[in-house]
């Protein structure tokens, strides 16, 4: 398939019908495994150089289906078949909400970004753990993104969180807690180093599962390395850098609400990521995501100390073959520097 020749056809649509009209499609092989025989084999690279063992779990590759895109677990199969090595569903909230009024996600074409204020739109807890329990344990691994509803007042918040690590520790590999959101009210508040303690207090002690710490890219780097090295020091397993931005400048037109993720903020991503690692590199699973949108850009995550990156918004302007070409691309780079596997060039740059 040419995504170039069809993605204008797609772009004719609002961007979340063109989601809904994917997410339709990519359904019908949920239900028909056969369907998506054909793309597995064309888009799934199978080549031990790029697995690495985290979390208990056998990751074949190291890219990953970034939260937001299938909030309620519907299209495990189907990313699979796309050639992702990993795929995190959510954000989940305890109660199903429909999200914030719509219109609520923007593209922006000549930046190769978009630009969402979905407000954690999803069918809720109970919803996802029957999709889940229909799935895990699956051939590749799961993450659970979870998160607050809306109407939860900021002091209650710690109910939310431990509701989605009691309904989902035993059908996941990972939990993430997404307190990074710029879309519900209140939420980026929690991101201080009081909640934190108190959240990861609390998660250790229902499971042990790995829970991982999901931050924002628009505090300062010396405010998003205390606030991981606090998670870290509190128990989390692993750091997620970043969420969307709302640095409203890195696009000519924005929207008055949203937050920014693509292109435009693969720099401002990877700050913030760098700065996070070079503190913690080689004491806890550091996973990048932002603007990253081809194997290049990967590789640059991988030298710097991630384990693991994610994408989305790249899927959007370049197509479904992207985790396949990104894949394809860090064996070339690998064997180009010399490193027998993908663990060798992790944080090759901080060595």
């Amino acid at each position: 398939m040419d995504y170039e020749k069809i993605k204008p056809l797609f772009f004719r649509l609002d961007p979340e019908s063109a989601h809904h009209l994917v997410t339709g499609a990519l359904q019908i092989g949920e239900m028909i495994p056969q369907l998506l025989n054909p793309w597995t084999k064309r888009h799934f690279v199978d080549d031990e150089r790029l697995g690495q063992d985290l979390f208990g779990r056998r990751f074949p590759n190291p890219v990953g289906l970034a939260a937001g895109f299938d909030k309620d677990g519907e299209l495990i199969r189907s990313m699979t078949a796309l050639g992702f090595g990993y795929t995190e569903v959510g954000t989940v909230t305890p109660k199903p909400q429909p999200g914030n009024p719509k219109p609520r996600l923007w593209r922006h074409v000549r930046e190769e970004a978009l630009q969402n204020a979905m407000g954690f739109n999803n069918k809720g807890s109970y919803h996802l753990q029957m999709k889940l329990k229909k799935r895990y344990p699956y051939v590749t691994p799961i993450g659970v993104n979870i998160g607050k509803n809306k109407l939860t007042p900021e002091k209650e918040a710690l109910k939310d969180y431990e509701h989605g690590i009691k309904a989902f520790r035993n059908l996941c590999d990972y939990l993430v807690i997404n307190i990074s959101s710029p879309n519900t009210p209140g939420l980026r508040d929690l991101q201080n180093e009081a909640f934190i303690d108190a959240l990861f207090d609390m998660g250790k002690s229902l499971t042990d599962k790995p829970i991982l710490l999901k931050i924002a890219p628009d505090m300062s780097k010396e405010a998003a390395v205390a606030l991981c090295s606090k998670a870290v020091e509190a128990g989390a397993d692993g750091i997620i850098a970043t969420n969307t931005s709302i640095d409203y400048s890195l696009v000519k037109n924005p929207k008055a609400a949203g937050g920014i993720s693509g292109h435009v903020i693969r720099e401002k991503s990877f700050a913030i990521f760098d700065a996070v690692a070079a503190e913690l590199f080689g004491k806890t699973v550091l996973i990048s995501v932002g603007g990253i949108d081809s194997g290049y850009e990967a590789y640059r995550r991988i030298r710097a100390g991630a384990s693991l990156v994610q994408v989305l918004t790249g899927l959007i302007f370049r197509g479904p073959e992207l985790p396949a070409m990104i894949n394809r691309t860090l064996l070339h780079l690998l064997e180009k520097d010399g490193y027998a596997t993908i663990t060798d060039a992790i944080g090759a740059d901080r060595k």
